[in-house]
């Protein structure tokens, strides 16, 4: 199943499911599922149950043209956005970096997401702003010190993201947080497909980011050092997880503060990130007001 967080026209946001070119507007289709994803979540797999069965009945003025809705961020308002840092071996080769025993892991906020044809906001303070590509995986049910072998289990579903950062401003202190935390520089989206629709831990899948049509990044998530499972296990040893919390999984070699020169996303720029059997997450680039 493919899911879309979306605003629709009557002034409040819904959940559909994509079919196609076209999206099932289920606050029409079954009024009595919850309207945000993490709510949908966290009724657990009785709303997927009550979803399909709605979407199989659901007539034709209740579905939507997915390319003319305006789409939310996949989950845009979880407890916790959780980042793993230099999770690809040539991405931390390019910067440097050693390959990790222990991920580096940062968090961001909801305030730095757009959704996927939303503006990515290149700040007033800085020009670096970079690109990173990335597999993000949405918790479906509370976990906490769970095994790597069950960890796929607390999975409900992956997406695509982007991890914009602002590079001198990341590197002003040996903590992350104040790079990847500025406003509206996290493209999410632009679905949650669940796990049944991709191989185990989504691994296999070719990763892709594009700059006004260039690719830029071209790797796969066979290449993470740490796994979908490991990495859900390492942080249940020190986190509960709760339905919709995410995790954006790293990014491969390719970034452009490793590029000779340097290439930083301006205003005017289209950034696209494609995931195999996930999607395409596209952002225009704007400056900030």
């Amino acid at each position: 199943m493919r899911l879309v967080s979306f605003n629709t026209r009557r002034g409040y946001t819904a959940i559909g499911v994509v079919e196609g070119e076209q999206v099932i507007d289920l606050s029409l289709a079954d009024p009595e599922l919850p309207r945000s994803l993490k709510r949908f979540l966290t009724a657990g797999r009785e709303s997927f149950e009550s979803a399909e069965r709605a979407a199989d009945h659901a007539p034709r003025n209740m579905r939507h043209k997915l390319a003319g809705l305006e789409l939310r961020p996949v989950i845009g308002n979880a407890g916790k956005y959780l980042c793993v840092g230099l999770n690809y071996v040539d991405h931390a080769a390019e910067g440097g970096q050693d390959r990790p025993d222990y991920p580096a892991f940062f968090m961001r906020s909801r305030t730095t997401l757009v959704a996927h044809n939303a503006p990515i906001v290149r700040p007033r303070v800085s020009e670096q702003l970079d690109y990173e590509a990335e597999l993000a995986v949405v918790i479906g049910k509370r976990a906490r010190h769970v095994s790597e072998q069950d960890a796929l289990d607390y999975v409900a579903g992956y997406s695509c993201f982007n991890d914009a950062s602002i590079r001198d401003y990341q590197r002003r202190s040996t903590q992350w947080t104040i790079g990847k935390n500025f406003d509206a520089t996290g493209g999410f989206g632009p679905m949650l497909v669940t796990p049944d629709e991709l191989p185990p831990g989504a691994a296999g899948l070719r990763i892709q980011s594009r700059l006004n049509g260039e690719t830029l990044q071209d790797s796969n998530t066979t290449e993470m050092i740490f796994s979908v499972s490991k990495i859900i296990a390492m942080l249940t040893e020190c986190c509960t997880l709760e339905p919709g919390d995410v995790i954006a999984m790293g990014t491969p070699a390719g970034v452009g503060f490793a590029r000779n020169p340097r290439l930083w996303m301006k205003p005017g720029d289209v950034i696209e990130v494609e995931i195999e059997g996930v999607g395409v997450l596209c952002n225009p680039v704007i400056a900030e007001s």
